[in-house]
């Protein structure tokens, strides 16, 4: 099932997400719906928030036929914790679904390691590097409360505000479900 994504101004997405435990209800069917819903907006990542829940969970799927280390890269991370992030500083130009037609370069660590529960309960510890650290890093500041923007200089964010409040009122056309926290209510 497709669920509307959560767009920017929504408080959910400033809070740091709870833990959960295994026996979330329907977390398997929550799982799936997150997948959908990403694919849906041609997202690579998706974290619970987005969806409003205020929960450790975010999704991933970079899979690429063309890319050997990118061959079959879906993943869950429930839980997660970044153990640490090490490396120069690199630029990459960002996006995010809850935050649509804005994209910023955004400078994070090389290498990402990260401790999470897969959607079998199996925990790993996985250093990831490239595009895998850098959307694991950016799903990772939503189950903190942090989106990239918050990443960006005073004098950027000023000049990005009134495309923000546009979003944040829904005065924009995306293709695909959204939940805008001060839309004009239709009568």
């Amino acid at each position: 099932m497709k669920l509307p994504i959560v767009a920017y101004g929504d408080p959910v997405l400033k809070k740091r997400a709870a833990e959960i435990s295994e026996d979330y209800p329907n977390l398997s069917d929550l799982i799936e719906n997150m997948f959908d819903t990403m694919y849906n907006a041609s997202g690579v990542g998706l974290a619970a928030p987005q969806i409003g829940l205020s929960i450790r969970l975010f999704v991933i799927d970079i899979t690429d036929k063309d890319e050997p280390e990118f061959q079959d890269f879906k993943k869950v991370f429930i839980n997660p914790t970044i153990v640490e992030e090490t490396g120069d500083l690199w630029s990459f130009n960002e996006g995010c679904l809850s935050i649509p037609d804005i994209r910023e370069d955004i400078k994070r660590p090389e290498h990402v390691t990260i401790s999470y529960y897969d959607e079998n309960w199996q925990h790993h510890q996985e250093t990831y590097s490239g595009l895998a650290g850098r959307v694991i890093q950016h799903e990772y500041d939503h189950i903190e409360g942090k989106l990239f923007i918050d990443k960006l200089g005073p004098l950027r964010k000023a000049m990005i505000k009134s495309k923000l409040d546009s979003i944040s009122r829904g005065s924009i056309k995306v293709p695909y479900r959204m939940k805008f926290p001060t839309a004009a209510k239709k009568r």
